[in-house]
């Protein structure tokens, strides 16, 4: 009998392990993939158990969260949701988060684990901190004039400080309300198809998302080519660009808007945007030469994040002569975002060294304790010191005696170049509006801001659309408010 008992006690015994390790393998090796399976909720539901943590806009949150009283508990809401809406991104419970949201989820949620309070803590307790907030660096005045002076019309505005990186601003409009998105059931099914069915794509982020032809905006950037390699060595010196200017190997006769661009010089070429002297400039300058300065500037970088991804912006890197030319007057193939452009312009402000963009200043546990803080970067020496001094005085004069008299600004020294970007079949869109400009105070050390617009649907007879006329004025308006701020 007892040898039976023994027998029944090993059973019990193999059986009891054999439940441990099945326990285990669940718990450790397949917890993981269980985690991820769409069928179980349990992740959803503690997801949302706990409110999310802020989104902070000059030191004040622009996020929050409602207790719903449903099995999903928390839902996001947002104040002044499309205001800051391409800041933010949106955080749904039926369709993921974007943006910020997004690439700060850790932080938010609570799962980051710089917000345990022990190494590993979150693994071994299978738990998650209170969600943490992050504190970005735009300022609400930039935002708010940004926003306003688009007032609805497609289009979007990037605003940089020159001599860190800090995104001042970042407006796409016409924007949304992503507290439409946040919890369940059909009204927000119904409200993601209506966005999503829109012809204005009110989701799609311009700023960063969104390139576009640059147009005479880039010529900058050819400047820069041109006096760096010393293609130029005078701007005020005839350029010998013949007006009308064939481009090469072409019969093809490119047009100026502007009067007395037959052999001007690169000054005035600037001044009133002389399309002939650049495309020639840029010929002289070469394939090689023009993709190098515009990698300086950030073209063709596909790893630029701010901590949310950025369209590549793009100067093709096979051409035939005659597409250098066009490219470099911002046509051919060369597409740009604004916050691309903005970097331009945030270049030639800081003497040449262009910073990192960013977005995020820190992000701190929830009760405001730092976790971690960026600071500046270089990104690139996009040009020399003597090069983006010469520029600066370019841009002045194109502002105070040029296309770009409507972004001036009384006791600050204002620099900007206007664009005006031909697109569609047989460049029969109505044209891209672009503005790209820098600010500084008359008695200030460095620049307050950079900036860079563009409007889709300028509103003016379409002969008459140009960056000076429709995106100036709301560049002009960001501009004061951060000399004000």
């Amino acid at each position: 009998m007892i040898r039976y008992i023994r027998r029944a006690a090993v059973l019990c015994l193999l059986l009891l392990a054999a439940l441990l390790v099945n326990a285990a393998r669940v718990q450790i090796i397949e917890a993981t993939s269980l985690d991820k399976n769409p069928a179980n909720r349990r992740v959803a539901i503690a997801r949302y158990d706990d409110p999310r943590g802020d989104i902070l806009v000059g030191g004040r949150p622009v996020t929050d969260s409602r207790d719903s009283g449903q099995q999903l508990r928390f839902e996001r809401t947002y104040t002044q949701g499309p205001l800051y809406a391409p800041v933010t991104g949106y955080s749904s419970q039926t369709y993921g988060t974007s943006l910020l949201e997004n690439a700060e989820d850790g932080i938010l949620s609570g799962s980051a684990p710089m917000l345990a309070p022990l190494p590993f803590w979150n693994d071994i307790s299978r738990g998650e901190s209170p969600g943490g907030r992050v504190v970005t660096t735009i300022k609400p005045s930039l935002q708010r004039a940004a926003f306003d002076g688009l007032g609805g019309r497609r289009g979007a505005v990037a605003a940089i400080e020159p001599s860190t990186g800090k995104i001042l601003a970042l407006v796409s409009s016409p924007s949304y309300d992503p507290a439409e998105l946040s919890g369940t059931g059909p009204p927000v099914k119904s409200a993601w198809a209506r966005l999503n069915a829109s012809g204005h794509q009110p989701m799609l982020n311009r700023a960063i998302r969104q390139t576009y032809p640059p147009g005479s905006a880039f010529k900058i950037v050819t400047a820069a080519a041109a006096l760096d390699s010393g293609v130029v060595g005078d701007v005020d010196e005839p350029s010998g660009a013949p007006d009308p200017y064939v481009l090469p190997g072409t019969r093809t006769t490119l047009p100026n808007a502007a009067r007395g661009c037959g052999d001007a010089s690169l000054a005035y070429a600037i001044q009133w945007s002389c399309n002939t002297v650049m495309a020639h400039i840029g010929v002289q300058v070469g394939l090689a030469g023009m993709l190098d300065t515009a990698g300086r500037f950030g073209f063709n970088d596909p790893s630029l994040r701010i901590p949310s991804g950025v369209a590549t912006s793009n100067f093709d890197r096979r051409m035939s002569v005659d597409q250098v030319a066009l490219s470099s007057i911002g046509q051919f193939d060369t597409t740009a975002t604004p916050l691309q452009m903005a970097m331009v312009s945030a270049a030639v402000a800081n003497g040449g060294d262009l910073k990192r963009p960013y977005l995020v200043d820190r992000v701190t546990r929830s009760n405001g304790h730092t976790l971690a803080q960026n600071t500046p970067v270089s990104y690139h020496q996009a040009m020399s010191p003597s090069t983006a001094q010469q520029l600066q005085e370019l841009m002045i004069r194109a502002v105070e005696e040029g296309t770009g008299e409507n972004a001036a600004i009384d006791g600050a020294r204002v620099g900007g170049k206007t664009g005006t970007a031909q697109h569609g079949l047989d460049n029969s869109a109505t044209p891209y509006a672009w503005f790209i400009s820098w600010a500084q105070a008359r008695d200030a050390i460095r620049p307050a801001v950079a900036v860079a617009v563009v409007v889709e649907d300028a509103s003016e007879v379409r002969g008459e659309i140009s960056g000076g006329g429709s995106a100036a004025p709301i560049a002009r308006a960001v501009m004061e408010a951060a000399l004000r701020d």
